[in-house]
C-alpha cells in the first residue's frame, strides 16, 4: 500500500459536506493551488476537486416504461416520432438510441447539409416537454393479445424514463485532419481535404477521466452531474481500456477509459442533453457530465493539477486511415496548443475547432461545486472502482 502523508475517507468528506465546511474547488482553479502550495498542502487544504464535459456522446439512450395498454400488448416492434427503437425487453419497455435514424433516412447516401431527425432528437422532445408519437406493433399472444397502438407519450406521463449510456465520458481522443483531396463528413465534424483543419472532442484539463487516470475513485457507484441532475456511474463503459501507453502523470495519449451512466431522465434538463445533427454523418447527442473527484491524498491532488500543456493526443487521418482501422497516427500534440486554435503539421498551420464545448464544461464543474458547498451533492463511494472492475481485484 502506498504511503500518503495525507489520508482522508469518503465518509469524513461527507461528513464536511454535511456540516458545510467542505472545501471544493474546480480542476480548473486546482491547477494553480498545486502549484502554489505543493500536492500535500493542497491534498490538506482541498477536499473535492469537480470536473466537466459536454461533447457529442453517440452511445446514448434512454430506457423508457411507455405504460400497459387495455387489452394490454407486448411490444415487438415500435418507433417514436418515427424513429425506430428496441423492443426485446418486456412487455411495454423500450430502448430509443440516440443515433438511430429513421427507417427512410437515407443513411447509405448521406447528402451534406441535409438535417437529420433522430433518436437524440426524440429524447430532446420527451425533456421539452413536447408529445412524441408511439407506433407499436405486437404479434399477439393469449396473455397480450393487442397488436398494434398509436399515442403520444408525454414524459411526465410514463412511469419510468431512464437515461441509460453505455458509452460516455471518454478519457482523451483523436485529432481529427483529412489527407484526402475531398471534403469527407465524419462524427468529429466536416473535414477539409489536404489538412484544411482538424477538430478535437475533449475538453481537457477539466475533463472527468483526466482527472483520475488510474480511476481510483470512479466506480459503480460514483455519484455524477449527469445532464443536469444528479447521476450515477453504472460500470466501466463500452471500449473501455486501460492498457494503453501512458505519460509519466498516468494520462493516457490515446482513447482509453470509458463510462456506462444512468440517471432519471425526468428529473434531467434539455440544456445539458441536446440533440445534434451532424453535416454528412448523422445524429448524436451532446451530454453534460460533472464527476466529483475527493482528494483523498496528495496523489489525487497531483491528478486533479493535470494541466492542458501536459496532455497530448494522437492525430489521425479521417480521411484514410480511420476508414481502414489502422489508425496510423501522424504524430501528437498537446490540448493546450489545440486550445490556441492552430497546430502545425507537415510544416502547415493547420486550425483547429472543437467538438466539444470547454466553457460549457466549466459551467458543469461550477454547477456542481456550489451543489457541493450547499450540501446537496454527497460523494458517493464506488462499490468497485473501475480498476478493480477491469483487473479482476477482489473488493
Amino acid at each position: 500500500m502506498a504511503s500518503f502523508k495525507v489520508r482522508k475517507t469518503y465518509q469524513e468528506i461527507n461528513e464536511k459536506i454535511k456540516k458545510g465546511n467542505v472545501v471544493v474547488v474546480n480542476a480548473e482553479e486546482m491547477i494553480d493551488i498545486v502549484e502554489e502550495k505543493g500536492a500535500v498542502k493542497a491534498a490538506q487544504e482541498i477536499d473535492v476537486v469537480t470536473t466537466g464535459t459536454f461533447g457529442a456522446m453517440c452511445s446514448s439512450g434512454a430506457l423508457l416504461n411507455v405504460g400497459h395498454t387495455t387489452p394490454k400488448m407486448k411490444i415487438s416492434r415500435a418507433k417514436l416520432n418515427g424513429v425506430p427503437a428496441y423492443c426485446g425487453l418486456a412487455a411495454v419497455d423500450i430502448y430509443i438510441g440516440a443515433s438511430e435514424l429513421p427507417d427512410e433516412d437515407p443513411r447509405n447516401t448521406v447528402y451534406p447539409g441535409e438535417f437529420r431527425y433522430g433518436g437524440a432528437h426524440v429524447i430532446q422532445d420527451l425533456l421539452l416537454g413536447k408529445p412524441v408519437v408511439m407506433e407499436a406493433w405486437a404479434y399477439g399472444t393469449d396473455c397480450y393479445p393487442r397488436k398494434y397502438i398509436k399515442k403520444d407519450l408525454v414524459l411526465h406521463e410514463l412511469r419510468n424514463a431512464i437515461l441509460l449510456n453505455p458509452r460516455n465520458a471518454y478519457q482523451n481522443y483523436n485529432c481529427a485532419v483529412n489527407s484526402t483531396s475531398r471534403t469527407i463528413y465524419t462524427y468529429m465534424g466536416t473535414l477539409k481535404p489536404h489538412f484544411g483543419n482538424a477538430t478535437y472532442s475533449t475538453a481537457g484539463q477539466i475533463s472527468p477521466l483526466m482527472n483520475d487516470p488510474y480511476f481510483r475513485t470512479i466506480g459503480v457507484g460514483t455519484r455524477i452531474f449527469l445532464g443536469g441532475t444528479q447521476g450515477y456511474v453504472a460500470f466501466y463503459g463500452t471500449q473501455h481500456t486501460s492498457d494503453v501507453p501512458r505519460m509519466p502523470n498516468g494520462i493516457p495519449t490515446e482513447g482509453a477509459g470509458t463510462l456506462c451512466v444512468i440517471g432519471d431522465l425526468k428529473q434531467m434538463d434539455a440544456r445539458w442533453v441536446v440533440a445534434a445533427s451532424i453535416q454528412g454523418y448523422g445524429v448524436s447527442m451532446y451530454v453534460g457530465i460533472g464527476v466529483p473527484i475527493p482528494i483523498l491524498n496528495e496523489e489525487m491532488a497531483r491528478f486533479t493539477a493535470v494541466k492542458d500543456a501536459d496532455i497530448v493526443t494522437q492525430i489521425i487521418d479521417y480521411g484514410s486511415d480511420y476508414p481502414q482501422a489502422i489508425n496510423r497516427s501522424l504524430g501528437t500534440v498537446t490540448y493546450r496548443d489545440l486550445k490556441n486554435g492552430m497546430i502545425r503539421l507537415n510544416g502547415k498551420e493547420v486550425p483547429v475547432t472543437p467538438m466539444a464545448s470547454y466553457p460549457r464544461a466549466l459551467e458543469i464543474s461550477n454547477i456542481l461545486k456550489e451543489e457541493i458547498r450547499k450540501g446537496r451533492f454527497y460523494l458517493g463511494e464506488p462499490q468497485a472502482t473501475l480498476t478493480q472492475l477491469t483487473t479482476g481485484e477482489r473488493v
